[in-house]
C-alpha cells in the first residue's frame, strides 16, 4: 500500500495509474511529473497530469475511480486527504506534444495491468514545448535534467525542435 504522506511522484503515479486501469480507464502520465520521475528526483512537480486515452470517457467514470481510492475533487484537482504535497489533474485527450500527434507512450506492467508514461525522449520534447511556447525557462532546465539521466533519441529531438519552431536549431543547440 502507498504511504500518501511522503510518496514520490513515481509512487503516486503507479498507484493511481493501476487503480484507473483496473477501472477500465487507460491512462497516460504526462507533464512535469514525468520530468520528476525521469530526473531521478532533481525536479519536484507537485502534481500529476493524466490523460485518459479515450474521448468516450465520462467525468462520472473518473469520479467513481478516484473516489474509490480516497481522492476528492477540489476545483479542477483531485486531492487525497493524507497527501498534502501532490495532487492529480486530468488533461483532455489526445496525448500530444506541441503539434506532434499521435504519441506512443511507454507501457509498463504493474500489478498485472498496463500503465503508461511518456518516454524520456517525449518528456524532453514536452518540457521543451513549454519552453518554446510559453518561455518557461524552468521547463528547459527540466528537459536538460531528464536528458542527462536517460537515453534520448537525439535525432528525433532535433527533428521535433525544427518542426515546432522557426528557432528550432537554436533551441536544440542550447541542449
Amino acid at each position: 500500500m502507498i504511504n500518501f504522506q511522503n510518496c514520490t511522484e513515481k509512487e503516486l503515479w503507479e498507484f493511481v495509474a493501476v487503480e484507473l486501469s483496473k477501472s477500465g480507464l487507460k491512462n497516460v502520465l504526462v507533464g512535469g511529473a514525468v520530468a520528476a520521475i525521469y530526473s531521478e528526483g532533481i525536479y519536484k512537480s507537485g502534481d500529476l497530469d493524466f490523460v485518459i486515452d479515450s474521448f468516450l470517457v465520462t467525468k462520472k467514470s473518473i469520479e467513481t475511480a478516484m473516489s474509490k481510492i480516497g481522492f476528492k475533487k477540489v476545483s479542477r484537482h483531485w486531492v487525497h486527504p493524507e497527501c498534502n504535497h501532490l495532487y492529480v489533474e486530468f488533461c483532455n485527450p489526445p496525448v500530444s506534444i506541441g503539434d506532434e500527434f499521435p504519441i506512443t507512450p511507454i507501457e509498463i506492467q504493474k500489478e498485472g495491468v498496463s500503465i503508461y508514461i511518456l518516454s524520456p525522449t517525449d518528456c524532453v520534447k514536452d518540457r521543451l514545448a513549454s519552453y518554446i511556447h510559453w518561455n518557461a525557462l524552468e521547463c528547459f532546465d527540466q528537459a536538460v535534467w531528464v536528458a542527462k539521466a536517460n537515453l534520448i533519441n537525439w535525432p528525433e529531438i532535433k527533428k521535433w525542435c525544427k518542426s515546432e519552431t522557426v528557432d528550432g536549431d537554436k533551441v536544440y543547440d542550447k541542449l
